[in-house]
């Protein structure tokens, strides 16, 4: 592990957290979980007011979702600083408020341990970034909370000791390799939106052909959503982008549509997303309705909003949001960009 992962030092760490509890950090599917994952499969939002925006406001959330000026030190950039403080800055804060508590880690993954990249499948994680998040679960239960694809994400990070929560928490699994911990290996502990696999490949399809026309347009398959990436698409033909993308969810009332960074998300509607995915591994993990726990999310984008609710509705733990442009967020406290990220551990 390298010198900039802070909690590698094992005095740091003794005075950071709780002392561990065997079985406890990795504790099994709680029955009544399940039975509320498996009513969140059948759960439905109305179309209206789950994401599918109205003719005509698509392409201004499209921009609004994909800011592309950086923050100045001054004006009303500085009174967003002000307000969501560097967490590195005030990483002796944070310390001092987890003392004494059990640290629950929760990281994005593209933006947050890896850059943003043109190409998705080339959104590589450094080895260093690695090594201090495998540091991290040595001490931590430790969980990766993507929109991609599960087993894609784990191919990128590579590590069987973490918690991965793929499709924006709708594939959940615990480690399959356990270091300090004990869990139960390759238990997939939740997957609510199973029933829309086949409508998903369904769209998947046809969106794939529909986006041919579109130069630099590409559809990623997340099995239990969708991302269509317009981040090497010319702004002009954004508008066309996303008449194309609502005429296609037109056929299926059942799934609705978000934005991130230069991507349109596609997933079931069902109330089920990235805070949900926290709430469910605290419970299961057993830190549920605790006091001595403070949770820590780093993401980047809108879908990482979700969680950074949880968090401040709970009034624990903290989230912190990696950006260089202003944004409206509930994170408390922010980092510029991945590499901080790396430093922050």
């Amino acid at each position: 592990m390298t010198n900039h992962a802070a909690f590698a030092a094992e005095d740091a760490v003794t005075a950071v957290a709780a002392p561990a509890q065997p079985g406890r950090h990795f504790a099994s599917f709680p029955p009544r979980r399940a039975r509320d994952c498996r009513k969140a499969a059948l759960g439905r939002m109305d179309l209206a007011t789950s994401g599918v925006l109205m003719a005509g406001s698509l392409l201004d959330s499209m921009k609004a979702s994909s800011p592309r000026h950086a923050m100045s030190p001054a004006g009303a950039d500085q009174e967003w600083i002000e307000k969501h403080p560097s967490a590195l800055e005030w990483f002796e804060g944070v310390l001092a408020a987890a003392e004494g508590k059990q640290i629950v880690m929760f990281l994005d993954y593209d933006g947050t341990l890896s850059p943003i990249v043109e190409d998705p499948e080339r959104a590589v994680m450094t080895e260093e970034m690695r090594e201090a998040v495998r540091g991290v679960a040595q001490h931590f239960p430790t969980a990766i909370v993507s929109g991609r694809c599960r087993d894609k994400v784990f191919n990128f990070v590579k590590l069987e000791e973490l918690y991965y929560a793929g499709s924006h928490g709708m594939d959940i699994k615990g480690p399959t390799k356990v270091s300090n911990h004990k869990a139960k290996a390759d238990e997939v502990l939740c997957q609510p939106a199973t029933k829309f696999l086949p409508v998903i490949q369904k769209v998947y399809e046809t969106l794939t052909a529909k986006m041919e026309s579109i130069p630099g347009a590409m559809v990623e398959n997340n099995k239990f959503c969708l991302s269509v990436h317009f981040r090497c698409v010319e702004e002009a033909e954004w508008d066309a982008l996303g008449r194309e993308v609502r005429a296609v969810l037109h056929d299926y009332p059942k799934l609705c549509l978000t934005e991130g960074r230069k991507v349109l998300e596609i997933r079931p509607s069902i109330k089920w997303d990235k805070g949900n995915a926290l709430e469910f591994l605290l419970e299961s993990l057993g830190f549920a309705g605790r006091g001595d726990v403070f949770p820590i999310y780093i993401g980047d984008d809108r879908t990482d909003e979700d969680a950074f609710e949880v968090l401040h509705n709970m009034g624990q733990g903290i989230g912190i949001l990696v950006t260089k442009f202003p944004k409206e967020t509930s994170a408390s406290y922010s980092l510029r960009e991945p590499a901080e990220s790396f430093y922050a551990f």
